[in-house]
């Protein structure tokens, strides 16, 4: 990134903007490519928390959180008969066994889950998407996906690939190469 005053070259200017220019005027010492780094960090971040606030209404609309539609579609994405253990989804949501708990208790009471033994293992508890929650996750996820095209409608499909492209980079140079 250039001058830590200067607006972007489009013209645009954003909120880490101001932040990037207050830390070049207050430190001058720290080099420019680390207040780079801190902006790029710092716009990630902010988009994840605008995007995640976006998602919050189409959610509500279905009677649903972040969380628990996370639970619901990950179920429906494994495939028939849509069942992993506890352990199985705690692996995927990266939170911690109580807040799995938390999640599975309130889908359980909202009939779109049921939990039974595992025949193969009696300590492990396996998560079985029910008919209501596969339906239910069936139509909040076309609303949710056309929510994200409307989120992303900023960029065009050139940018979204090289945006997606370098997120992809950087989550494999973090480490994140598989679910779990």
């Amino acid at each position: 990134m250039a001058d830590p005053e200067a607006p972007s070259a489009d013209g645009d200017a954003d909120a880490i903007d101001e932040l990037r220019a207050q830390w070049h005027r207050e430190r001058p010492d720290i080099d420019t490519a680390s207040l780079d780094a801190m902006a790029l960090v710092g716009r990630i971040t902010r988009a994840n928390h605008l995007l995640g606030k976006g998602m919050k209404p189409v959610f509500a609309e279905h009677g649903l959180e972040f969380p628990e539609f996370d639970v619901l579609a990950t179920l429906r994405r494994v495939g028939a008969p849509h069942e992993l253990t506890a352990g199985g989804l705690l692996k995927t949501a990266m939170v911690t066994s109580g807040a799995i708990t938390n999640r599975l208790d309130k889908l359980e009471r909202k009939g779109f889950i049921e939990r039974h033994p595992d025949p193969s293992d009696r300590r492990a508890i396996r998560v079985r998407l029910t008919d209501a929650g596969r339906d239910l996750v069936d139509r909040a996820v076309v609303d949710h996906v056309a929510n994200e095209e409307r989120m992303l409608a900023a960029l065009s499909e050139e940018e979204r690939a090289a945006l997606d492209g370098a997120l992809r980079r950087l989550l494999v140079s973090l480490g994140d190469t598989h679910l779990g």
